[in-house]
């Protein structure tokens, strides 16, 4: 006796959810490869949960979709609320966070140090033309590694 197996193709449900799992995991890498786009996340979160649904329950390929474009917009204003929250508690900074004090004399070359943010930090004048004496108020412009980059602040003229 010879008993011979057929192969039944998977039920469309299988077949769905493993296209949706597919379509979640290409939106993660590309979420995760760095791809400039707000959705991504929350449209790969919405697939993955779709495959999920469609592996358990039997939904129409139009249930399917609505499903996920609901998912997928609820995920986004909720990861939009959340993100503006965390914004909202963020401590402005103050215009004294970009000023330092002058803690060694600029030499001619324009390099000298500053104290900012309680640090000594090396740094270059980028206007070499004005000296910058020990306790000279100064801007920072910029950061180079390890290096600051900055620029004489305007005497007031009480002091001047």
């Amino acid at each position: 006796m010879v008993v011979t197996t057929t192969r039944s193709p998977p039920p469309a449900m299988a077949v769905a959810a493993l296209i949706w799992l597919g379509v979640g995991l290409t939106l993660l890498l590309l979420e995760a490869l760095g791809a400039e786009f707000d959705g991504l996340l929350a449209g790969a979160l919405a697939g993955l949960a779709v495959s999920l649904t469609t592996a358990l329950l039997p939904l129409p390929p139009a249930a399917q979709l609505l499903l996920f474009a609901l998912l997928t917009g609820v995920l986004l204003l909720g990861l939009q609320r959340w993100s503006g929250r965390r914004r909202e508690r963020a401590i402005p900074p103050s215009h004294a966070a970009d000023q330092a004090r002058v803690i060694s004399r600029f030499d001619a070359d324009g390099e000298g140090r500053v104290r900012w943010q309680g640090q000594s930090w090396a740094a270059t004048n980028l206007e070499p033309g004005r000296a910058l004496d020990t306790g000279a108020a100064v801007m920072v412009m910029g950061r180079e590694g390890n290096h600051l980059q900055v620029v004489p602040l305007p005497v007031p003229e009480s002091q001047g």
